[in-house]
């Protein structure tokens, strides 16, 4: 298999840097590198940059608008984006949603919704998890019920950790519309506008005092029946689709190879024992580990992409493998991150400088390192936890084993 770049791709790893030192903003990239918040207006203004470009839906088929970009165009944008400090678009939409309207949503549907997308006219949230339904997703509880007229559904039900939700106007909704058949047929797939009377977003405040998820409550909320994905109860199907597109994101190959970067460059800075942390055998044990895991998974990712890109199925079982990995390896960068950090990890400063509202020093330049390893232990629960992951690719290969 050789994974070397064409000279197309060369030229096009070129054009993506040229783009990026042009027209991504310096304070952007500074906050990204910082670990700062960008804010809604942040991801706004990186969304209308990218759809300026043509860049914004790397992987929509041109017909919708799309750039329709191959699996190793997609590879070398996200890895030089990464390098870069490039935001991270908002996935809820773009990524998620819209490949899900595109092969199971109706031509009104695709003809309405995908041109606000890329315009950035809707900011769209993910109502999936419950309390009581989380990884177990099928035992949800949110109803939709039709009205007597056959015009409306009407909604009743909570969602939860429901990720900047504070800032959508839009929702993509699981519901049951049928209790009298086995759990996964009685789910319907529905597009809720949040201004919706009886739409009810309560912040849930984070450890570190951030507002990053929240509950979602619908009562008696009025949804057309036009906004209704595909078939009434088979809202299973588009689920499953849609979350191996989720899988596959949340493996953030780019992501980590920046963060990978970051890890060196502090433990070449910081001194221990006399010595740059970089020279300790035990911590340079685990950072070579973590480069070879991240090689692995890259190439995997990329094969992977490359089939689905070609007219393979899509990924299936190997969007739950790269979900497992991609997400040890981040945590492994972050926990590398902190400990090389060693006291300027510190995320209170608040707290550390009674009557201070200056930041603790920061010589290493490594950011709030401790808030993203704290932070970042959801990466192996959202999408799927990893234990059922784990579940899903022995049922899979094995037969059912357990």
């Amino acid at each position: 298999m050789d994974l070397s770049y064409s000279d197309e791709e060369k030229a096009f790893r070129a054009e993506v840097r040229a783009f990026l030192e042009e027209k991504l903003p310096k304070e952007m990239s500074d906050k990204i590198r910082k670990g700062e918040e960008l804010g809604k207006d942040g991801q706004e203004q990186w969304h209308a940059i990218l759809n300026a470009q043509g860049w914004l839906a790397p992987n929509w088929p041109k017909k919708f608008g799309g750039a329709e970009w191959n699996a190793v165009q997609r590879h070398i944008f996200e890895e030089e984006a990464a390098a870069a400090y490039a935001p991270r678009l908002v996935p809820f939409g773009l990524s998620m949603l819209a490949p899900v309207l595109q092969k199971f949503g109706s031509q009104e549907q695709n003809d309405y919704w995908l041109p606000r997308l890329l315009a950035g006219d809707d900011w769209w949230c993910q109502g999936y998890s419950e309390p009581g339904a989380g990884s177990d997703l099928a035992s949800l509880k949110t109803e939709a019920v039709l009205n007597d007229e056959g015009t409306h559904y009407i909604v009743n039900g909570q969602k939860t950790w429901t990720t900047l939700g504070q800032h959508a106007n839009m929702i993509f909704c699981l519901v049951r519309t049928d209790k009298t058949v086995k759990q996964q047929e009685g789910i319907s797939f529905l597009l809720i506008d949040m201004e919706t009377p009886g739409v009810e977003v309560r912040p849930i405040i984070l450890l570190d005092g951030t507002h990053e998820v929240n509950e979602v409550w619908f009562t008696d909320v009025k949804v057309p029946v036009e906004n209704l994905v595909g078939k009434e109860n088979e809202g299973w199907t588009y689920a499953k689709y849609l979350l191996t597109h989720e899988r596959t994101n949340i493996a953030g190959v780019g992501f980590s190879q920046a963060g990978l970067t970051a890890v060196k460059r502090i433990a070449k800075a910081e001194m221990s024992g006399g010595k740059p942390l970089m020279q300790n055998p035990h911590f340079a044990a685990r950072v070579a580990q973590v480069e070879i895991d991240l090689m692995a998974m890259s190439t995997t990712n990329l094969r992977i992409v490359s089939k689905a890109a070609s007219g393979g199925a899509a990924p299936g079982v190997e969007a739950s493998m790269l979900k497992v990995k991609g997400t040890i390896i981040r945590q492994e960068i972050n926990d590398l991150a902190r400990r090389a950090a060693g006291a300027y990890a510190m995320p209170f400063a608040s707290e550390a400088i009674e009557g201070s509202n200056l930041a603790l020093p920061d010589p290493l330049n490594a950011g709030p390192v401790a808030a993203q390893y704290f932070n970042n232990r959801k990466l192996s629960i959202f999408g799927g936890s990893n234990e059922i992951q784990r579940q899903i690719i022995a049922k899979t290969t094995m037969g059912g084993g357990a």
